[in-house]
């Protein structure tokens, strides 16, 4: 049986996305779709398990550009899809409906992957639940993007927004890697400083949290705090930077320091965003990227 570094649960997304100049274009996304990628990418052997109506998303298209992607298809009856209207010129206020939603996972369809990760990457509330956290920690140790505990779409309009993870309390402690963008780690807790954000949510559990903005990235471990710059020279492919970012560090973190993870992970992250779709370059692409954009002295800490 293989043993791949990262097992990644989450749905593709029909997304449908309009700039603030009123361009639309239609593109897929999802969690899945970009962390899969960048793991792969950097050469780790990784599984996905999306979830989609066959009837309307090809899963196998999706992913036969990847390299060291396994795929393991789950069927749902609808697929999901995501409207986005982006309000600013650095993408980071945006309205968001959802069209169609996957049948949330459930613990009975999830294989028993051999996987030194278990990411979950869920896109709003009930795609996974609780329980699936639960269970994967059992396996595994566990990485969370937090959006799917925290967006919330209207039943009747499908309107998105975001609310409080009750149970965060008691799920926390299951979570080796927390992901939140600031906006999320906010809700979370209350705080728009993202520093003391991340220090509150490893007092309350999570093992080593990223907290994700458009300047930089952020890690806190329990002793210090880590950022590294984003560099991107265009925003064309913005969407998908905390999945990217969040997949390309986790997966290095299996073999290098927070030093060196977050370094690779900044990097890469940067140089997806400069072209639409998810990052299909490679390990060199980003060492050349480091070696232009980055210094040595920045990420060490504080």
């Amino acid at each position: 049986m293989t043993t791949f570094d990262s097992f990644i649960i989450g749905q593709p997304s029909l997304d449908i996305n309009t700039d603030y100049e009123g361009h639309t274009i239609r593109e897929i996304g999802g969690a899945v779709v970009y962390s899969g990628f960048a793991a792969a990418a950097l050469g780790h052997p990784t599984c996905v398990l999306p979830k989609a109506s066959s009837a309307t998303v090809d899963v196998d298209q999706i992913f036969s550009a990847a390299k060291h992607i396994t795929v393991v298809k789950l069927e749902s009856p609808q697929s999901t899809s995501i409207e986005n209207i982006y309000h600013t010129a650095n993408k980071e206020r945006r309205t968001c409906r959802a069209i169609s939603r996957i049948q949330g996972y459930s613990t009975a369809e999830i294989p028993n992957a051999d996987a030194k990760i278990y990411h979950l990457a869920g896109l709003m509330r009930g795609d996974i639940d609780n329980e699936i956290i639960e269970y994967a920690q059992k396996k595994a140790m566990v990485a969370v993007d937090v959006q799917g505990f925290l967006r919330c779409a209207d039943e009747k309009t499908g309107g998105m927004s975001f609310h409080d993870w009750p149970e965060k309390l008691s799920m926390l402690p299951l979570i080796r890697f927390l992901k939140t963008d600031a906006a999320e780690a906010e809700i979370l807790t209350g705080l728009t400083d993202r520093a003391e954000a991340a220090r509150t949510l490893y007092g309350w559990g999570a093992q080593e949290v990223m907290i994700t903005h458009n300047t930089e990235v952020l890690v806190y471990d329990g002793k210090r705090i880590y950022t590294q710059p984003i560099k991107s020279r265009n925003l064309s492919g913005r969407s998908g930077r905390g999945d990217t970012c969040f997949s390309s560090y986790i997966t290095e973190r299996l073999k290098e320091d927070i030093v060196q993870a977050l370094l690779t992970a900044a990097a890469l992250v940067s140089l997806k965003m400069e072209k639409p779709g998810p990052f299909n370059g490679t390990r060199t692409d980003v060492e050349a990227y480091i070696k232009e954009f980055y210094t040595t002295e920045a990420g060490q800490g504080r």
